[in-house]
């Protein structure tokens, strides 16, 4: 995993209000974002048209699969000769990879923008998971291309979950620390919440062709991760006097209880 900035802003490290551990994934640091491969043009228009490729390769693996797909489709697609294709990647598999590799860069980024505030470790969870959920609406290709890499290219599909896991590690590590969470092992519960919202987003987004996760089940994924992360962090409704989180009917995520903000976390535009 690539070398990612520190968990939290000065900002908000110096708010004692936000409890450890609130905050997070940890967002992308000015070496991965928008990385361009060594001898590849990286400004002004070379920038441009490889990042039409990428966008239009997202696409094109998306509709026919991987197999199906091809440079000549990428670049129609793409709007720019076939010979351009080469000045950026050396084949197919290359920009698959790439195209793997930049979901994950705008999905993580998605989650950490819309957590950024966050008080709790629940309220993280809750903001992140809808900013995870409205990516995934906008971004089809998140699920179709990542479950194709299990074939095309496993190392990319093992890179990318990992990159998220680790980068979930170190705020359920302080959440713990701060009482927030129930001690345990916060690489294994990293792994469970994004079992959990894999799992969600597959049956309720991809499957249903839906544009959001239904209010209901939203609420219900939100009570039961927090009676799995356990600690301080569920104490606001664990005596039944108070509701779990909610997701409105509009699509905007609000809390019912009061240690929550109640400014929804804005949509992020890819």
């Amino acid at each position: 995993m690539c070398s990612q900035r520190p968990l939290t802003d000065v900002s908000v490290a110096n708010d004692y209000s936000v409890r450890p551990g609130a905050t997070g994934p940890p967002d992308l640091d000015q070496s991965e974002s928008g990385k361009e491969n060594v001898g590849q043009p990286s400004k002004g228009k070379g920038a441009r048209t490889r990042r039409k490729l990428v966008s239009a390769a997202e696409d094109v693996f998306n509709i026919y699969g991987y197999y199906d797909a091809s440079i000549v489709k990428i670049t129609e697609a793409a709007g720019v000769a076939q010979g351009t294709f080469y000045v950026y990647f050396k084949s197919k598999k290359e920009i698959f990879d790439e195209v793997v590799a930049d979901l994950n860069r705008r999905v993580r980024h998605a989650m950490s923008e819309a957590a950024r505030g966050a008080t709790t470790r629940l309220e993280a969870e809750r903001l992140g998971f809808a900013g995870f959920f409205r990516f995934t609406t906008d971004h089809p290709a998140l699920y179709r291309v990542i479950r194709q890499a299990e074939f095309v290219s496993p190392g990319a599909l093992r890179n990318h979950y990992e990159k998220v896991a680790e980068g979930y590690v170190a705020p359920l590590r302080e959440a713990m620390a701060a009482g927030d969470v129930t001690p345990g092992d916060p690489m294994i519960l990293a792994w469970l919440l994004m079992a959990i919202g894999e799992a969600v987003g597959l049956r309720w987004i991809i499957w249903d062709e839906a544009k959001a996760v239904p209010t209901e089940v939203f609420d219900e994924m939100m009570a039961i991760i927090a009676r799995m992360l356990g600690g301080q962090t569920s104490a606001a409704y664990s005596d039944g006097t108070n509701d779990a989180p909610s997701l409105h009917d509009d699509g905007d995520v609000q809390p019912r209880f009061g240690s929550a903000t109640e400014e929804a976390a804005p949509r992020v535009e890819s």
